[in-house]
């Protein structure tokens, strides 16, 4: 079990990012149509759907990948749609990809490292003499990556290539590389895909140890309804690019229109139960 870090929680009901009415259409197809979302301190939320239902689009969105058509998207009372990915990076927002994006052939430690680059205080002179300002940096972005590593059970491994670890090693690893980015809002598209049983209890106990701990609002992906609805607190449901649902899990799992977009099935059904189903696990996203 990862370590938890020092750290103060966030206030709950402080609004980190909200989505207004935001439509995307690329030609003749609508990928997702007045799609509305907030998103608190310290409040780990759900977006699930069937393949294809806008789940991605929407973190492009917010991510800066994709201008919406209409809407708007606010982060910190900031409206951030329409800004470069880069920008709303430095505004406090941080992201992990459904395939795994580290860099081999560098350390454990290193990959981590880069996540603080946006963080330097010094320019491009500094770093290549190596002055003492840009030494002192070094040393405490290196400090806090190791603090980051023990966190997630990584620490000793630091030396090592990114690529020689298992694959559950390199999916905390990426979270740990985004968390070092000292994100507000942390977005994981995901995270437990390829992922065996054990490592998915692992990446579960993680999570929540992220909400409880580091104080960012987490808006999760997942098709794994058994780690969905283990430890988010709300849930919100695309289907063909439009909300179906939104609620607890309790209420998700039981509402029938959920039930149908999964299953295909009417609900009263002894099978409409996604979460012991699990219709779409480890499914990639159109």
């Amino acid at each position: 079990m990862p370590r938890s870090p020092p750290g103060n929680k966030s206030n709950l009901f402080v609004l980190l990012l909200q989505l207004h009415n935001i439509s995307l259409q690329f030609g003749g197809v609508t990928a997702l149509r007045d799609f509305a979302f907030d998103l608190n301190a310290g409040e780990l939320v759900g977006l699930i759907g069937p393949n294809g239902a806008g789940k991605t689009t929407a973190f492009n969105i917010v991510t800066g990948v994709y201008r919406p058509t209409a809407g708007s998207v606010t982060m910190n009372g900031r409206r951030i749609d329409g800004l470069p990915p880069h920008r709303i990076s430095r505004l406090g927002l941080a992201r992990t990809f459904q395939n795994i994006r580290l860099f081999g052939g560098l350390s454990v430690l290193d990959n981590v490292l880069v996540g603080f680059a946006p963080l330097s205080t010094h320019g491009l002179a500094q770093t290549v003499l190596r002055l003492p300002g840009h030494l002192r940096e070094v040393r405490q972005f290196e400090a806090r990556a190791m603090q980051l590593l023990d966190t997630f059970g990584l620490a000793a491994r630091f030396a090592e290539s990114a690529a020689s670890l298992p694959y559950g090693d390199q999916r905390r690893l990426e979270i740990a590389r985004a968390l070092a980015t000292d994100p507000k809002v942390l977005l994981l598209d995901e995270p437990a895909a390829g992922m065996n049983p054990q490592e998915k209890i692992e990446l579960t106990h993680l999570i929540a140890l992220l909400r409880d701990r580091f104080g960012v609002g987490i808006w999760l992906i997942e098709h794994d309804m058994k780690l969905v609805m283990s430890i988010c607190q709300r849930i919100t449901v695309l289907d063909h690019g439009e909300t179906i649902a939104i609620g607890t899990p309790e209420e998700v799992r039981n509402d029938p229109k959920v039930i149908g977009a999964y299953l295909g099935e009417p609900a009263g059904s002894e099978t409409n139960d996604i979460s012991q189903r699990g219709a779409c696990q480890n499914a990639s996203e159109a």
